[in-house]
């Protein structure tokens, strides 16, 4: 059985900037993000995008996460018209705009070293016979796939309803039209099976696995093109993620709420529980069952928790029986000191780890500083770069948070995994990182290149206040 990659998509969070998106997704402990390349989302038309690339192919791995770029922006080819100009256009032109952003995308897969490219065919226009837009959108993936083939990266063809190609069968003949290209795989949306095909959502991933590079995955009802949360509609989840994981499939199984942004992490704390609930390991089942009835037993189960949840990772198993405590507030941070205290190092990262989570949930609040304290004055990098996620970054004051850069700097840790660094950075912080850099030059040694970057980025305007003066609530 593979274990399952979880991802969320950044057009479920169309209101955060890049950056912070991709804190709250692998702060909440997702492995993998659906990346839209959108106006505010790493827009492929800005100016800057080579230099803001670098900055995203290392934020993505200093945050660990896989990623596939997705092209389903609504507005940023056309301001008037939904998801237009499309591969089925007429218009030379329009068509060619079209063309041009795909290639855009994939080059930037190549960048990011994307999973891959998802895209889809569009909707056929009433002046446009079908056999012709037919020919259009063969000829536009023709060309696609040789560009993706130069690039090295994997197409993910998404059959979408109320599309020319709306479901597998459409794929599959779309897939024989080009010759079967190796290149040109599968994106497979579980709400869009649910909809409209007549197989299941399980049959469908099964039937779809020789080509599978992407999956999308949301609640629907049948017939209905809505993407609901988990527990919406009418999936079947253990199903097709056991489907998924006998199957083998190794890419990112990636959440697609794209209406939801309003609530974002809360919607996305929600996905992923509902996500690793319909895939619960059988002990994992138990403990949380025995933690309902007896929270005390969190004191012998927490450290067992790596072994016990196998296949799941063990800071996720740890999680997911953190979460089903009912304590609160002091009470959950009394809880979480002891484990941490008495814990080995496996331990103790995963209730770092877990603190995002907890406090995205309402639950724990300011009450865990003080672990993260304790594990900024270790010299364990592991440590260190767990303890300066979004709970540090929404929690620690401001002198205990620059110092805690400072430290990440000390040690090597890459800025990148520093949370809330470009909304909480202030002047006194660009001091102190210069005077760091002008005391390595003097020495001789090299100045890290993360910090170089830092320095030369444009400074806080002194006139107006700045973010790290605005103590989130």
């Amino acid at each position: 059985m593979t274990a399952l990659r979880f991802g969320y998509g950044t057009n479920g969070l169309a209101n955060h900037r890049l950056d912070e998106a991709l804190e709250v997704i692998a702060g909440l402990g997702y492995s993998g993000v659906a990346l839209t390349l959108d106006h505010a989302h790493l827009d492929p038309y800005d100016p800057g995008l080579p230099r803001r690339l670098a900055h995203t192919r290392r934020k993505l791995a200093a945050l660990g996460l896989g990623v596939v770029v997705e092209t389903g922006a609504r507005y940023l080819l056309d301001p008037w018209h939904k998801h237009a100009p499309t591969l089925l256009d007429p218009d030379p032109a329009r068509r060619a705009h079209r063309l041009d952003f795909l290639t855009r995308a994939v080059r930037i897969a190549a960048e990011l070293d994307a999973d891959a490219v998802s895209l889809w065919s569009g909707v056929l226009g009433p002046d446009t016979p079908h056999d012709q837009a037919w020919d259009l959108l063969a000829d536009g993936c023709a060309t696609l796939v040789e560009t993706a083939r130069e690039a090295g990266v994997r197409l993910g063809f998404e059959p979408e309803p109320g599309m020319l190609v709306s479901d597998l069968a459409g794929y599959e003949r779309l897939r024989h039209t080009l010759g079967d290209p190796e290149t040109f795989g599968l994106t497979l949306d579980i709400g869009h099976c649910q909809c409209l095909e007549a197989e299941t959502p399980a049959q469908c991933v099964r039937r779809a696995a020789p080509w599978l590079v992407n999956v999308q995955i949301e609640d629907m009802r049948r017939g209905v093109h809505d993407h609901l949360e988990f527990g919406e509609g009418d999936v079947d989840f253990p199903a097709v993620l056991d489907a998924l994981s006998e199957t083998g499939y190794q890419g990112i199984v990636g959440v697609e709420l794209p209406r939801h942004s309003h609530s974002g992490p809360q919607t996305a704390l929600r996905s992923l529980n509902a996500l690793r609930a319909a895939s619960t390991p059988p002990w994992t089942s138990k403990a949380v069952d025995r933690l309902r009835s007896d929270p005390a037993a969190i004191t012998t189960l927490f450290p067992v928790a790596a072994r016990g949840g196998a296949p799941a990772p063990g800071d996720v198993t740890r999680t997911r029986l953190l979460q089903t405590l009912p304590a609160r507030h002091a009470e959950l941070g009394a809880i979480l000191t002891e484990l941490y205290g008495s814990g080995d190092a496996a331990e103790r990262l995963a209730v770092l780890r877990a603190l995002p989570v907890l406090d995205a949930a309402g639950h724990l609040g300011p009450h865990a500083t003080p672990l993260v304290e304790d594990a900024l004055r270790t010299n364990d990098a592991r440590l260190v770069t767990a303890a300066v996620g979004p709970y540090a970054a929404r929690h620690l004051g401001q002198g205990q948070w620059r110092q805690a850069v400072l430290k990440c700097v000390f040690l090597g840790v890459p800025l990148d995994t520093v949370a809330g660094l470009d909304r909480r950075g202030d002047p006194e912080l660009t001091r102190m990182l210069a005077a760091f850099a002008e005391e390595r030059a003097a020495a001789g040694r090299a100045v890290p290149d993360d910090v170089r970057e830092r320095l030369d980025a444009p400074p806080t305007p002194d006139a107006l206040p700045s973010h790290a003066q605005i103590r989130p609530a």
